[in-house]
C-alpha cells in the first residue's frame, strides 16, 4: 500500500459502557487517583469465574511479561492515526533486534513518536530478494525480527509474503501481531454484506488482465474489495461499471482513520457521474456489492423425486422432508404437505407391515 500520513493522536478519555445485558461483563473496578492513570484494574466476570488484572496504559513503561521468543513478527501499524497502534505492537517493536521497514524515513516518525530506539533496516519490493538470505541468517541465529509496512499489515498488498513463506519452509516461527487494516475497516462501515467477501487488492496494470479479473469479480455473490490509486479511480469506475452494471452498489472509502476520512455510497452509475470531473486525493478502498444470485424454485415434481429418493434409502418421512427443505427456498411446511400427499399412505403401509 502507498505511504499513509499520520494524524495527531487525541488525548485519552475514559469511556464507560453499560454491559449488564451481556453474558460476560467487563467492569471498571478501580482507577488511579492521578489525572493520567498508568494502570487500570479490570475485572472479567462470567457465569463460572471472575478474575482481575492490571493493564499498563503507559506504553513506554515495560510490563512484567515473559520475553519474546525468536522469530519473524509481522506487526500491524496505523493506517493514518497514531492512536491505532496496539500495546502489543509497541512491545514487539521495542523488544526486536531489528525492524524491517518498507520506508525507514516514514516508519522513523512512528518509532520517534513512541520513543522506540530499535534499529531500522529497509525492506521493500525492490530489495526484498537481496535481503532475504541475510534476514534468514539472523533469524536462524535466534534474532527477533519485526517486519512493518508503511501502513497496515505486512504481506497484505505490501512486502512480507515471500519472507513469511521462506520462514515457514525453514521452520522459523512466524508470529502475527494484529493491527489496523484498511480493507476490514472499510468493509465494517460500508453497509454492504460482510458475511462473505473477496479481497482483490490492486488490479493488474495490463488492460486485458485487469478486465479478466473484473469479470471474475462481477459474477460472484460476495462483496468485492479493491485498493485503487486516486489517479486511476475514474478509469476503475468506468471499467467496473461496464462489467458489473450501472445499478450495482458501491462504497468509496477514502483516507480511513485520517482527518479527512470520507465514505461515499451509491451506484456505479452515480459514482461515474460524481467522479467524472473530480479526482480525490489520498488512499482509496473501493467496495462493490456482490451479484444477486437468483435461486430457482424447484417444481413439485423435482421435490417429489428428491423425497422419493431419500425415502427409498431408508429415511423416515420427516427426515426426508427436513433434508429436502435444507437445500431449497421452499417452506418446510409446503414440502411436508407434499410428502404426506404423495408418500403418506406408502409409509403408513410399510410401518404397519413391519
Amino acid at each position: 500500500m502507498a505511504v499513509a500520513s499520520f494524524a495527531a493522536p487525541l488525548r485519552w478519555r475514559p469511556t464507560f459502557i453499560n454491559t449488564q445485558k451481556a453474558l460476560t461483563s467487563l467492569s471498571l473496578v478501580s482507577l488511579s487517583k492521578t489525572l493520567y492513570p498508568r494502570y487500570i484494574a479490570i475485572s472479567f466476570r462470567s457465569d463460572s469465574q471472575s478474575s482481575t488484572q492490571s493493564i499498563n496504559l503507559n506504553p513506554q513503561e515495560p510490563s512484567k511479561q515473559s520475553p519474546l521468543k525468536p522469530g519473524l513478527y509481522l506487526v500491524g501499524t496505523p493506517i493514518g492515526n497514531l492512536e491505532d497502534i496496539t500495546l502489543r505492537a509497541l512491545r514487539v517493536l521495542r523488544s526486536a533486534d531489528v525492524i524491517l521497514s518498507e520506508d525507514t524515513r516514514h516508519s522513523g516518525k512512528l518509532l520517534q513518536h513512541y520513543n522506540i530506539k530499535t534499529p531500522l533496516l529497509s525492506y521493500h519490493k525492490f530489495n526484498e530478494s537481496q535481503r532475504e538470505q541475510a534476514v534468514l541468517k539472523r533469524l536462524q541465529q535466534g534474532d527477533i525480527v519485526a517486519l512493518i509496512s508503511d501502513a497496515g499489515t505486512p504481506g497484505i498488498s505490501d512486502p512480507g509474503t515471500e519472507l513469511a513463506k521462506l520462514c515457514v519452509n525453514e521452520n522459523i516461527p512466524v508470529i502475527p501481531i494484529p493491527g489496523p487494516s484498511a480493507l476490514v475497516a472499510a468493509l465494517s462501515a460500508s453497509g454492504l454484506a460482510t458475511d462473505e467477501f473477496t479481497f482483490v487488492g490492486f488490479l493488474p496494470k495490463h488492460a486485458r488482465s485487469r478486465s479478466e479479473r473484473l469479470i471474475i469479480s462481477a459474477n460472484v455473490a460476495s462483496t468485492q474489495i479493491f485498493f485503487v490509486p486516486p489517479h486511476k479511480l475514474h478509469q476503475f469506475i468506468e471499467e467496473a461499471s461496464s462489467l458489473f452494471g450501472d445499478s450495482r452498489r458501491c462504497v468509496i472509502a477514502r483516507e480511513i482513520t485520517k482527518l479527512h476520512e470520507e465514505f461515499w455510497r451509491g451506484t456505479l452509475k452515480e459514482a461515474k457521474e460524481t467522479y467524472s470531473t473530480q479526482q480525490p486525493k489520498g488512499e482509496i478502498t473501493l467496495l462493490i456489492e456482490g451479484k444477486a444470485i437468483m435461486v430457482e424454485t424447484p417444481s413439485e415434481s423435482q421435490l417429489e423425486n428428491e423425497l422419493r429418493e431419500l425415502i427409498s434409502r431408508g429415511h423416515s418421512l420427516s427426515e426426508a422432508v427436513k433434508l429436502v427443505a435444507g437445500g431449497t427456498s421452499v417452506r418446510r411446511k409446503a414440502i411436508y404437505s407434499l410428502a404426506l400427499r404423495k408418500f403418506g399412505k406408502q409409509v403408513e403401509a410399510e410401518e404397519h407391515s413391519n
